[in-house]
């Protein structure tokens, strides 16, 4: 018989019913630590807001530099983005006198996150034209400092993550990585509103004033996300480090994880393909205004909030992950048949649900992927993750440019009777895009579809045919 009273039965059960990361806690990893830890999530969507959001328009607008030039300094941090999964490797074998192996790479990422965002203004005056000396020397400069921040927050993130899988139990992992995602949406949001807030009255040096802000907060949250998190082992002191290609390919070969890779980037390409040309459709095709296709972001964010939350719920419940991501993988191609009729159709609601949709799917995908990669391997938990992030990333970025110049191409081709009278017109360039993320998500379906495990049953690690026989009905 338990001695609670109803009242404390009714907010117990309240707790964890309506807020879903209050069970997300365990013994060894309460409620307060958990939270703490996710601060590095935080300062990565901060880093993310200022780079994407603010210094991609800045630099346009007010410095008057070329769009290629910006896009080409934003994409920077990809280049640093296939790394990962050797980041996590040598995280996961670091020989340390000290006793850590994962706290050493997110500190040493966060010294990079500070010194890019800290170097960041002094490229930016000469820009400007408010310092002494050469515009290549600023724009070489500006480069410099992006690839810093960017090196910065594959590095937290991939080690962060590790970390966070090593003192989760397995019972609330999936709790644990939707409260990450949500997280790094908290930081992504609040960056982006308090970047607006304290730019209204805009001038070079306010915006250098918040940049360098934004590198002191960065330092301090992940001091207090690293602080005693993680256990010190005197064994660290003579571990050997085994050769990378060795336990790479040990990795690949096991747990279907070249599949999963595969259809990873294959889902991630096809929801972030249509980033770069979500809002010019709103406002070329549907007539949308400047601030209605802004607060498209914000229902995306929002419809992927949900998924984060509803995620934790039904992983906890048992759900397969993969079976999570290929629900995800179904609901998007419904959200892209929304938008692609919504053009044609005249029809901006649908074009909205189709958007929330979109972000509702991406939302579900990306939890249960995560998931699976933190189950795929218990000994090199930081390989695994970062081989989730090299390809998460590459794909993403890769998708976003590919998609910019398909639609600029595919339009070009259109206007000039190219491809037929009927397909003269602004909107053939824009449904290519979101007709080849459908077959995308196609793709991702097939290939992820045999790793989803048949409710009560367990899936043979031998079975490595390629198709649809297996996928969930």
């Amino acid at each position: 018989m338990s001695n609670e009273t109803p009242s404390v039965q009714f907010w117990n059960k309240f707790a964890t019913d309506f807020m879903p990361f209050a069970d997300a806690a365990s013994k060894d990893l309460p409620l307060g630590r958990l939270f703490r830890l996710s601060l590095f999530q935080v300062t990565v969507g901060m880093a993310t807001a200022m780079l994407v959001g603010t210094l991609n328009r800045v630099m346009i607008v007010e410095l008057g530099m070329g769009a290629w030039l910006v896009a080409s300094m934003i994409a920077i941090p990809l280049l640093v983005a296939p790394f990962r999964a050797f980041i996590g490797f040598k995280s996961d074998h670091h020989r340390s006198a000290l006793g850590w192996k994962r706290v050493p790479y997110i500190w040493f990422g966060t010294l990079l996150q500070f010194g890019g965002f800290a170097f960041m203004p002094w490229a930016l005056m000469i820009m400007s034209g408010d310092a002494v000396g050469p515009i290549w020397v600023g724009h070489v400069g500006g480069a410099l400092a992006f690839l810093a921040v960017g090196a910065g927050m594959q590095t937290v993130q991939t080690a962060g993550l590790a970390l966070a899988t090593d003192v989760a139990s397995e019972e609330t992992r999936p709790r644990v990585v939707a409260l990450m995602y949500v997280m790094l949406l908290v930081g992504m949001v609040a960056g982006a509103f308090g970047y607006g807030l304290l730019l209204q009255e805009f001038s070079i040096f306010r915006l250098i004033q918040v940049i360098q802000g934004l590198a002191l907060v960065t330092l301090v949250l992940n001091f207090v996300a690293l602080w005693r998190q993680e256990a010190r082992s005197r064994d660290r002191a003579n571990i050997v480090e085994p050769p990378f290609g060795q336990v790479w390919g040990k990795f690949i070969k096991q747990n279907h994880a070249a599949r999963f890779l595969v259809a990873l980037g294959l889902g991630t390409a096809a929801f972030n393909m249509q980033d770069i040309v979500l809002e010019p459709y709103g406002g070329e095709i549907l007539g949308l205004s400047v601030s209605a296709t802004t607060a498209l972001t914000a229902l995306m964010a929002a419809g992927s909030l949900v998924a984060f939350g509803l995620s934790a719920r039904l992983l906890s419940r048992g759900t397969d992950p993969c079976r999570l991501a290929s629900i995800g993988g179904l609901i998007g191609l419904a959200a892209f048949c929304a938008v692609i009729l919504a053009g044609p159709l005249g029809l901006p609601l649908l074009f909205r649900i189709g958007v929330a949709l979109i972000g509702f799917a991406s939302g579900l995908f990306a939890v249960g992927t995560l998931t699976y990669a933190m189950g795929l391997d218990a000994e090199h938990n930081g390989l695994a993750l970062g081989a989730w992030g090299a390809v998460q990333a590459t794909a993403a970025g890769g998708a976003i440019a590919l998609g910019g110049t398909l639609r600029d191409v595919i339009s070009e081709f259109a206007s000039l009777g190219l491809l037929g009278p009927a397909m003269n017109s602004p909107l053939a360039g824009y449904e290519f895009v979101y007709l080849l993320e459908v077959l995308m998500l196609f793709a991702a379906l097939v290939a992820i579809g045999p790793l989803v495990r048949p409710h009560g049953q367990h899936r043979s690690r031998r079975d490595s045919s390629f198709g649809l026989a297996e996928f969930p009905g």
